[in-house]
């Protein structure tokens, strides 16, 4: 996702023109020619072949004998190293796995990253259904997932209709709230109960409660828990699953509080 801000006056072209190389090689998991990358990319094959082989030697890219070229292992060691900037003290770590074990329920915590709602850590439990789109990083659907809703609720009315209109309102199932009004009537209503939810909103027989476990004027440092259960469970449970996430909560703004993040 490029910069909302624009391009700057000082873009270097080469750096750029790599990185869209880099994606467009990321994004087609069989691998692609130097030719098919450079018409992907609107380059010059010359131009791709310097940029193809700079990525090759720094471990970017990796070229197969049929002459594509794939993802190199550098990626998934920046990866891990976005995982680790996001999830934060080791003791938060700790909160979110102790909660996932004692009640074997998957947990999430989340943040806005460069003004975006961003999934930053999670710890999964054995009676939440995986989910393969929740992990470190996820940043779509926040008007689908209750972590999403839980940080959109802090925002100014006017930032948030600016924000659903920028990223829209993808309909994940028939029970997705597509319209600012649905979503802001249902962010009221999580506000009166002190805590947002969703059910079957981001998947089929999943619900999932969240509140914000710090609370700040500086909206990137703002953190919220989430946690995901089988449909049926959420309101059977309901009031069991608030009194959780307020525990972990709190663990949750001690762990930071510590560490004076």
């Amino acid at each position: 996702m490029r910069d909302p801000q624009g391009e700057p006056s000082d873009l270097i072209r080469s750096v750029s023109r790599a990185l869209r190389v880099l994606e467009s090689v990321g994004g087609s998991p069989r691998g692609l020619t130097v030719k098919q990358i450079a018409r992907r990319c609107e380059l010059t094959v010359a131009t791709t072949y310097h940029l193809v082989r700079t990525l090759a030697y720094e471990g970017y890219v990796t070229r197969r004998e049929d002459g594509t070229y794939t993802v190199g292992m550098e990626i998934s060691d920046r990866f891990r190293e976005l995982v680790v900037a996001f999830r934060g003290p080791q003791s938060v770590t700790e909160v979110l796995r102790r909660a996932a074990l004692d009640s074997g329920y998957s947990y999430y915590l989340g943040r806005f990253v460069g003004g975006r709602v961003v999934l930053t850590a999670a710890a999964e439990g054995p009676r939440t259904p995986h989910l393969e789109d929740l992990i470190p990083g996820f940043d779509d659907g926040a008007h689908a997932t209750a972590l999403g809703k839980s940080l959109l609720a802090t925002m100014p009315a006017e930032q948030r209709a600016r924000y659903l209109k920028d990223y829209g309102m993808r309909q994940y199932t028939a029970h997705t709230l597509t319209t600012v009004e649905a979503l802001e009537a249902d962010l009221a209503a999580g506000e009166r109960r002190q805590m947002q939810i969703e059910v079957n909103q981001f998947r089929q027989g999943l619900a999932c409660a969240a509140m914000v476990a710090v609370a700040d004027r500086d909206p990137e440092r703002r953190v919220v828990i989430a946690c995901a259960v089988p449909a049926p469970e959420l309101m059977t449970s309901a009031k069991v699953i608030r009194t959780r996430l307020t525990a972990c909560a709190r663990g949750i703004a001690a762990a930071y509080s510590d560490d004076s993040y």
